[in-house]
Order: C-alpha cells, then structure tokens, then sequence
C-alpha cells in the first residue's frame, strides 16, 4: 500500500513542477508592454480631462447656477444609452474615421458600419490614438460631456442625447431582427 501512495505522490509532484514549468513559460512569452506604453502622455490626456472637469465647475460656480443635486434616474438611463452609441460611432464608424485619420491606422472591417483601427505614432499621438479606437475609454469623455452638458443647458443637452438613444436602441432592434430572421431561416 504505501509504494501505492509512493506513486500518487511522485506523479502529483511531477504534475505540479509540470504546471510551476509551464506558468514560467508563459510569463517568459508575455511581453511586458509597460515599455510600449506612452505613460507620460496617458498623464497628459487625464490631466486634460481632469481639467475639463474643473473648468466646467468653475464656470458653474462663477455663473451663479446651480449644480446638479442629482442626475434623474430617467436622465442617467438617457445618458447611458446616448453614451454607448455616440462612443461606437466615434471609435469604430465608418462616417467619423477622418476624425480618427492622424491618431490612427485602419486595420480592415469591423461590425456593421464599422472599422477596425489601431493607434498609430508615438507619444500623445499614440496615446490619442488609443483613446479613439476604444469605446470603454472614450466613453467616459462622452459621459462626461453629458453631464456638463446637463448642468449648463439641459434641454439641448436630452435633445443631442435622446438622438443618440433612439439610435442606439435602433440598432439593438435591427440586430434582434437579423438573428430572428437567421434563426427563421434555419427552421
């Protein structure tokens, strides 16, 4: 019995110096982009908007208007919607890729109306150019701008988001009608 559980040991052993071998690999294969990265000009473009943000309550305060107590629940959902489309619009349609032209690369076709792209250059140029080709990330700058907006002129503001929203949820439905005629198809 016990050259039994000899045996469960040593091929336990050889399975975990086996995984502890291939995770060094792995990490050995991982590039370590912190190089490749424009951290300097990263800084830059949150100092900016940091700055926007401070201007914008600046501006506010010397107006004599109001801040937003709160965001109505209605106009957060607005805004959501709003933010999601005009994000994608500006970071992979095909209508804005002049906009994107000196930060960025086209790489071929992306979704429906849609471009796949790479920043391109280097410095603020590359860090721009990340900025534009990611919805996740430019999508705070359009939030942003919604809010601001909000605060400053609120019915231009829910006028230029609710466009936005109605497109964004057209879209959702155009691509709910394509996967239920596929799906019809099929049947």
């Amino acid at each position: 019995m016990d050259n039994g559980r000899a045996g469960e040991d040593d091929t336990e052993q050889a399975a975990q110096q086996h995984e502890a071998r291939a995770r060094e690999l792995r990490v050995a294969r991982t590039p370590d982009l912190r190089g490749q990265l424009p951290a300097r000009d990263y800084a830059v473009l949150v100092a900016l908007f940091n700055g926007a943000m401070a201007a914008a309550l600046l501006a506010r305060k010397r107006s004599g208007g109001p801040l937003l107590e709160r965001v109505e629940v209605k106009d957060l959902l607005l805004f959501a919607i709003a933010t999601q489309k005009l994000s994608r619009v500006m970071t992979k349609g095909k209508v804005t890729t002049a906009l994107r032209a000196p930060f960025t690369a086209v790489e071929g076709k992306g979704g429906a109306g849609e471009l796949e792209e790479r920043p391109r250059g280097r410095g603020l140029r590359r860090a721009v150019g990340e900025l534009l080709t990611c919805p996740f990330c430019l999508g705070t700058w359009i939030a942003s701008g919604f809010i601001y907006g909000s605060i400053f002129s609120p019915a231009v503001t829910r006028t230029v988001g609710s466009i936005f929203a109605v497109s964004g949820v057209a879209d959702f439905l155009n691509q709910a009608y394509v996967k239920a005629q596929e799906m019809n198809d099929q049947i």
